[in-house]
């Protein structure tokens, strides 16, 4: 919950920055989930190849009806929007359940949205060594075989490291995000492995270590970065591209 017609400076910034290290970006995608109010504006405005617009949470109802202050898919579709979040840790902790969030992945499908779908222990899980067993029931319970699993991306967020500046050690957190899809795979019976976003304290002093383990170690497990409050900035957020590529130059 945060911006208003004003924060289309920060996109305007980094559109900027895209078109001047166009090389650079674009194999590489960033997309920008605003507020619901904000996406129609903000569609007519971006003018790039690079930038994408999503939401941040949709409606399990993708029909007009009586569901006050819901927003569907299909509004949001219309609005602009492009991807999705859902499973975000802050509606889960709101109440949302894996059974919801299934019926919202299947609505945003309908409409053809892309889902970023957020899987992630709290610190008790992690303590009492639950965190696989936690991450596949998540995923076990709100992902349906007949889903269009190629327009699903999982965002890993471990609860207990948002905004906290607490990061998984690098093996573990690589280790983590192997058996995600690994198991993705597998139950669903794909050809491709899935592709993994890592979210929790990511910024720019942060990814410089993401950047640097990637590269030293060869390994290339994480697809990309869920950003949150750094996201506010469009210095933070510009950095912590440069930083990442600062990295691997």
């Amino acid at each position: 919950m945060f911006g208003d017609f004003n924060s289309f400076n920060i996109i305007k910034k980094i559109q900027q920055f895209c078109i001047k290290h166009k090389k650079k970006v674009k194999k590489n995608k960033i997309i920008l989930c605003v507020p619901n109010i904000l996406l129609n504006f903000f569609n007519k405005k971006i003018n790039s190849k690079v930038i994408c617009l999503g939401a941040q949470n949709c409606s399990e109802h993708n029909s007009y009806g009586p569901f006050t202050g819901s927003v569907s898919a299909s509004m949001l579709r219309k609005a602009g929007a492009r991807y999705v979040i859902l499973g975000h840790s802050e509606n889960r902790r709101e109440g949302e359940s894996p059974m919801l969030i299934k019926k919202k992945i299947r609505s945003a499908l309908s409409e053809n949205l892309n889902i970023i779908f957020c899987i992630g222990e709290t610190i008790k899980e992690k303590r009492r060594g639950q965190t696989l067993l936690v991450l596949r029931n998540q995923i076990k319970k709100s992902i349906d075989k007949k889903f269009n699993l190629n327009k699903i991306i999982i965002a890993y967020e471990p609860v207990w490291s948002i905004g906290t500046g607490k990061l998984l050690n690098y093996r573990d957190l690589i280790n983590t995000i192997s058996y995600i899809k690994i198991y993705f795979k597998k139950q669903f019976k794909l050809k491709n492995f899935p592709k993994v976003l890592y979210g929790g304290s990511v910024n720019d002093k942060s990814i410089k270590q993401f950047s640097i383990n990637a590269s030293s170690t060869g390994i290339e497990e994480i697809h990309g970065f869920l950003i949150g409050g750094a996201s506010q900035s469009s210095k933070k957020f510009i950095d912590i591209i440069k930083n990442y590529y600062k990295q691997q130059s």
